[in-house]
């Protein structure tokens, strides 16, 4: 986690004032790749100019402005951003405090850890406390970066997380969507399907353990960059390949048949470990897979 806070202030509900400070909950670790001019393989970068001389601009001689009428601007240095309202941009407002479970998961952006700051640990832990007792997160604004947040604050085990979230406005509708029925009889799911479905889940089940999840894509790359070098490629453009058409699908759907499938092929617990099947019984096995497996190809 970053040392120094990207923003300081206070949590304020009702008559509290909570000091905190904010820091990034997560670090990104995509691909650095490099934009390449194909004739010299030349690196590409960006130049900031002065759109009127065509001359470069250092970072020092660079303001914001606002266009309030044609190429005619309102400069607003960054202590004008803060006047414009000081509470606003010194303080994470909670305006209410909800069930958890209401607010969709469409709505969550980007998480922060927020930590007390000098003074501020007794009630800081008084307000993380209660969040867990009454299983609430609160709803607040906040101001960062010029523009007002909408976030949720959300206790963490021993940490307030600020979550910012999506406005209303800000999420597109789904009515356009053609999807399923909501029902199992409208959407023609039968009892013995959804069964299967659930078998399924549970054989797979398991605890959350977020380290065995990484970027394995990332991994496959980086062989590829690596075999490259090796081939004596690394100024070689790999041409796309000609798109195979697609066989049409059918509507015609044996999902008993895939279910069946898939709950002989899902990985054994390590608690359940099974017997070990006699010759026959593997020759069965083999033949019943080798049916199920023709009528999934036929679906």
């Amino acid at each position: 986690m970053a040392t120094r806070a990207l923003w300081k202030g206070a949590i304020s509900f009702g008559l509290v004032h909570i000091p905190v400070e904010l820091y990034s909950a997560v670090q990104e670790h995509e691909l650095d790749l490099t934009m390449l001019d194909r004739r010299d393989f030349s690196p590409v970068g960006y130049k900031r100019y002065n759109k009127h001389t065509g001359k470069e601009v250092g970072w020092d001689d660079i303001v914001k402005g606002y266009e309030y009428e044609d190429n005619e601007y309102v400069v607003l240095s960054d202590e004008d951003l803060k006047r414009a309202n000081v509470d606003a941009t010194q303080t994470i407002d909670i305006q209410a405090f909800v069930d958890a479970a209401d607010v969709p998961l469409t709505y969550y952006e980007q998480p922060y850890y927020l930590a007390p700051s000098r003074g501020g640990a007794k009630v800081y832990a008084l307000l993380r406390e209660t969040l867990r007792k009454a299983g609430k997160i609160g709803i607040a604004t906040v101001v960062m970066r010029t523009k007002q947040h909408l976030c949720a604050l959300v206790c963490v085990d021993d940490k307030i997380v600020l979550n910012t979230l999506r406005y209303a406005a800000e999420i597109r509708s789904a009515e356009e969507l053609k999807l399923p029925p909501a029902t199992m009889k409208a959407a023609g799911i039968s009892d013995k399907e959804l069964q299967m479905a659930l078998s399924l889940v549970e054989g797979m089940s398991e605890e959350w353990k977020p380290e065995r999840y990484h970027d394995t894509y990332k991994d496959d790359v980086l062989a590829l960059v690596k075999k490259k070098i090796k081939a004596g490629q690394t100024k070689t453009i790999t041409a796309a390949e000609p798109e195979s058409r697609a066989a049409k699908p059918s509507n015609v759907v044996d999902l008993v048949a895939l279910l069946q499938d898939s709950l002989g092929k899902r990985p054994a617990k390590t608690s359940r470990a099974s017997k070990p099947k006699t010759a026959a019984a593997k020759t069965t096995k083999r033949a019943s897979g080798t049916t199920t497996r023709t009528r999934a190809s036929a679906a």
